[in-house]
C-alpha cells in the first residue's frame, strides 16, 4: 500500500511538473497572430486583442485575454467587444504547438447589430464581373466552428436604418455544438424599451448542418414576462414552444407548431415572413381563449365595481414622445404586406364576451382590407367588414357593420355611454372616418344606418305615466291606473340614423307596445352627451273614467319633448293644448251635425257665427 501511494505521488508530481513546464515553455502570445489570421481568412472580420495573453490552469487549462473586439470589413464600429475572453484549450495538441479550442467564454460582451457595424465595401474598391457560379461552403464567408460558447452579463444593441435602437441586457448564453452542426442553446436576457421591461429565457436545439442555406431550431421552452407602461399591474407573462426555420434563398423565416400563452390567453398556429425591403407576412392563428382585457390596461370593463377596481391599479403612463404628437396616419402599413387569419372560440374585449370569432385581414402596402370580422355575442351576431386606405396622406376608413339581435345595454356600457337603455338591437349601415378608435367615432365619423330594436326598455322616464299624470291633473273625468315603474317599454322600435361628426340624427322613429304608440325624430350629441328628441305619443291603455274622453285619448297623439344631458333628462308636454283642440274639434263636429239637421231653424245663423269663432 505504501509503495502504491509513493508511486501515485511520483506520477502526480511528474504530471504537475510536466504541465508546469509545458505552460512555461509554450507562450500563449505565440497564438495571437494565428488567431487573428484564422478569423480574417474565414470571415474577413478583424480580431483585435488588447494586452498580453496568459495561462489559467485550474479547473480547466485556458488562455485569458484582456479586452477584445471583432470588426466587420469597412465597419466604423466593432460588431463584438468584450471586457475579457477565455479560451478553454486541449492539452495534448499544445505539445506540438497546435491550438485546439473547446470553448470560448466572453464576459461583459457588447454585440452591436447597427448600420455602423455592418460590412461596407470601400468606395474605391474594384467591382468584378458578375458571375452565375453558385455560392458554396468554401465561399460563403462566416461560419461558426466553435464546440462551446459561453456569454455572461453581456449586451446586444440592435438597430435598422432609421429605426429606434433596441438594447438587450443581461445576456447569458450557453451553447454546445457537435461535429454534425447540432447545437443546444440556453439563453436568458432582459429588454428595456418605452418604460417596459421584458425578461426572457429559452431552451432550444439548433440544426446548422445546412447553414447558410437553411437554419432550423426547435424551441422547447420559452418563458417571458413583460411589465411597465400601459400594461396590467401584474404585467403579461407566459410560455411558448415552436419550430423556427430560416431559408436563405427566399430570405424567409417560418414559425410552425406555435404554442403561446399570455396571462390567461392562448394562441396556436403558424407564421412566416419574407425579409425583403418591404416584408411579406403570412399569419394563421387560432385561440381557445383570447382575453384582450387582460392584456391591455386601458380597455373598458363592464360594471362600475370593475371600473373602480381597474382605476385603482397602479398602471404607468407611456412616456412623452419628443415630437409631442402621436402618429395616427397608419403610415407603417405601407412598409409591408400581410395576410392574417385569426380565429378564436372565446374573446373578451371591453367586458364583452364573444364566441366563434373569425377574421381575415389583408394588407397590401397601405390598403388594408377586412374581408371577414364576425362573431357571436350572447344570442346575437355581428359582422364588421371594411377597408382602411393609408396609401395617401390622410387615411380613409370605411366599414359596413351588420348587427343582429345584440343586447344594446352591454354595448353602451362597453363604450362608456351613460344611457340606461336595453333591448335587442339589429342594424345595417355604412360608416366612414379617419381614425379607428372609440373617441374618433364619437367626433369625426359619418354614416347612415337602419336600426330596429325589440323588447326595448329605457330607464329614467315612463312616457305613459308622464302623459297620464298630466291628463288627470287637467281633467278630472279620467284617471290612470297606478304604474310606478320608471321605465318606458316598447315591443318594437325602428329608426333611420345619420351620424355626422358627433351629431347622431334619428329620423322616422316608430315604436309600439300594448300600452302606447309613438313616432318622432331627434338628435344626440355624442361628444357633449346631450339629446333633443320630439315624440308624438298615443297612450292606448291604462285609462279609467269617462269612456268617450278615453276613446278620444286613445286616438290622440300627445307631443312630448325629451331633452338635456343623458344622465339628467328633462321633458315638456302640451297636454292642455291638445285636449283643448280636441274638445274644439268635437264641438265643431257636433255643431255641424246640428246644422245639418236644422238648416231651416232660426238659430242656425247664431250657430254658424259660433263655429267661425271656434
Amino acid at each position: 500500500m505504501k509503495r502504491f501511494l509513493t508511486t501515485l505521488m511520483i506520477l502526480l508530481v511528474v504530471l504537475i511538473a510536466g504541465l508546469s513546464a509545458l505552460v512555461l515553455l509554450v507562450n500563449p502570445n505565440d497564438f495571437r497572430e494565428y488567431m487573428v489570421r484564422q478569423v480574417e481568412s474565414r470571415s474577413g472580420y478583424q480580431l483585435k486583442i488588447d494586452g498580453s495573453l496568459r495561462w489559467h490552469v485550474w479547473p480547466q487549462l485556458s488562455i485569458l485575454s484582456g479586452r477584445m473586439s471583432l470588426t466587420a470589413p469597412g465597419a466604423s464600429q466593432p460588431l463584438l467587444s468584450a471586457e475579457n475572453m477565455r479560451l478553454d484549450v486541449a492539452l495534448i495538441p499544445l505539445i506540438s504547438h497546435q491550438l485546439q479550442v473547446h470553448q470560448v467564454m466572453l464576459k461583459g460582451a457588447v454585440i452591436q447589430l447597427t448600420p455602423q457595424t455592418e460590412e461596407r465595401r470601400p468606395k474605391d474598391a474594384p467591382v468584378g464581373p458578375s458571375s452565375n457560379i453558385p455560392t458554396t461552403d468554401d465561399t460563403r464567408g462566416w461560419s461558426f466552428d466553435i464546440a462551446k460558447l459561453k456569454v455572461v452579463d453581456s449586451v446586444l444593441v440592435f438597430q435598422h436604418d432609421g429605426d429606434e435602437q433596441i438594447t438587450v441586457r443581461n445576456i447569458n448564453l450557453h451553447m454546445e455544438q457537435d461535429d454534425k452542426k447540432q447545437a443546444h442553446i440556453e439563453l436568458s436576457s432582459r429588454i428595456n424599451r418605452d418604460q417596459r421591461d421584458m425578461n426572457l429565457s429559452l431552451v432550444a436545439d439548433l440544426n446548422a448542418a445546412d447553414y447558410p442555406q437553411q437554419l432550423s431550431a426547435k424551441i422547447s421552452q420559452l418563458n417571458y414576462q413583460i411589465q411597465g407602461a400601459d400594461l396590467p399591474a401584474k404585467g403579461i407573462s407566459g410560455t411558448s414552444t415552436m419550430t423556427a426555420r430560416w431559408l436563405e434563398p427566399e430570405r424567409r423565416v417560418e414559425l410552425s407548431q406555435l404554442q403561446l400563452t399570455a396571462n390567461d390567453s392562448d394562441l396556436q398556429g403558424s407564421a412566416s415572413v419574407v425579409l425583403e425591403d418591404k416584408p411579406q407576412w403570412v399569419i394563421d392563428l387560432h385561440a381557445n381563449k383570447l382575453n384582450l382585457d387582460g392584456l391591455v390596461a386601458a380597455n373598458a370593463v363592464t360594471n362600475s365595481q370593475t371600473v373602480q377596481k381597474a382605476q385603482q391599479q397602479p398602471t404607468l403612463a407611456r412616456p412623452v414622445i419628443a415630437s409631442g404628437t402621436e402618429d395616427n396616419s397608419y403610415q407603417n402599413l405601407r412598409g409591408y404586406s400581410a395576410q392574417v387569419k385569426i380565429a378564436a372560440s372565446n374573446v373578451r374585449w371591453r367586458g364583452l364576451d364573444f364566441t366563434d370569432v373569425q377574421s381575415a385581414i389583408n394588407n397590401q402596402y397601405g390598403l388594408l382590407t377586412v374581408s371577414e370580422l364576425m362573431g357571436n355575442l350572447g344570442h346575437g351576431s355581428m359582422s364588421f367588414p371594411g377597408q382602411l386606405d393609408a396609401r395617401k396622406g390622410e387615411p380613409q376608413l370605411t366599414f359596413t357593420p351588420k348587427v343582429d339581435n345584440i343586447e344594446i345595454g352591454q354595448i353602451l356600457t362597453a363604450f362608456d355611454y351613460p344611457i340606461a337603455l336595453s333591448g335587442k338591437l339589429s342594424m345595417e349601415g355604412e360608416f366612414s372616418g379617419d381614425r379607428l378608435n372609440a373617441e374618433a367615432f364619437r367626433r369625426s365619423w359619418q354614416g347612415d344606418a337602419s336600426i330596429t330594436m325589440s323588447h326595448s326598455t329605457m330607464k329614467g322616464m315612463n312616457f305613459q305615466q308622464v302623459i297620464q299624470q298630466a291628463v288627470t291633473r287637467s281633467n278630472g273625468d279620467v284617471q290612470a291606473k297606478d304604474n310606478y315603474d320608471n321605465v318606458t317599454t316598447l315591443d318594437s322600435f325602428s329608426a333611420q340614423a345619420n351620424l355626422d361628426n358627433g351629431d347622431l340624427m334619428l329620423k322616422k322613429m316608430e315604436g309600439k307596445s300594448s300600452m302606447l304608440e309613438l313616432t318622432g325624430q331627434g338628435s344626440l350629441d355624442l361628444v357633449k352627451q346631450l339629446c333633443d328628441t320630439r315624440f308624438n305619443v298615443t297612450v292606448l291603455g291604462g285609462w279609467e273614467g269617462d269612456s268617450k274622453l278615453i276613446d278620444v285619448l286613445k286616438t290622440t297623439p300627445i307631443p312630448l319633448r325629451v331633452y338635456g344631458p343623458w344622465q339628467k333628462l328633462n321633458y315638456s308636454l302640451q297636454v292642455d293644448q291638445v285636449l283643448r283642440k280636441q274638445l274644439q274639434n268635437e264641438a265643431k263636429r257636433r255643431l255641424n251635425d246640428w246644422l245639418d239637421k236644422h238648416k231651416d231653424s232660426s238659430k242656425s245663423k247664431d250657430v254658424k257665427e259660433l263655429l267661425n269663432k271656434l
